[in-house]
């Protein structure tokens, strides 16, 4: 089994902030990432599809075609935005890297399936600082 990963990066501004919450426990529970006036991250995603080699290319997945599909679907519509207000399939949603990662998988998932058909989509890692990270292998 061979995994391919493809890199790609992103800048956004997010707050973490249940409404259900008084403004004191949000502080309490998200600290300084519930500041009212948002916060940003430089984000980094990994995108990784496992299969086996095509015989005729000797690729699991274009890397080209991989990196389009990830520009497209997922970069174009988070970088420089708010996630919490400018990210449509975030809306009602707390901006967390859990769930950011998991509403990318439900993009991406089906779209690999387009491009290859010798992998599909295996995992995604989302980091938001270099030393804070979430990985997700889907459902």
């Amino acid at each position: 089994m061979i995994y391919v990963c493809r890199k790609e990066h992103f800048n956004a501004a997010h707050k973490l902030w249940n409404p259900k919450w008084t403004d004191e426990k949000n502080v309490e529970v998200f600290g300084p990432c519930a500041n009212v006036n948002w916060h940003g991250h430089n984000f980094e995603l990994i995108v990784m599809v496992k299969g086996t080699p095509d015989p005729e290319t000797g690729f699991v997945v274009d890397l080209k075609k991989l990196s389009t599909i990830i520009r497209n679907l997922v970069i174009e519509k988070v970088d420089h935005k708010n996630l919490n207000i400018d990210v449509d399939f975030m809306e009602g949603k707390l901006a967390s890297c859990e769930n950011l990662v998991m509403e990318f998988w439900k993009i991406l998932e089906p779209a690999v399936k387009e491009i290859t058909n010798q992998g599909g989509l295996h995992k995604l890692t989302l980091y938001e600082t270099p030393r804070n990270f979430v990985e997700y292998y889907g459902d």
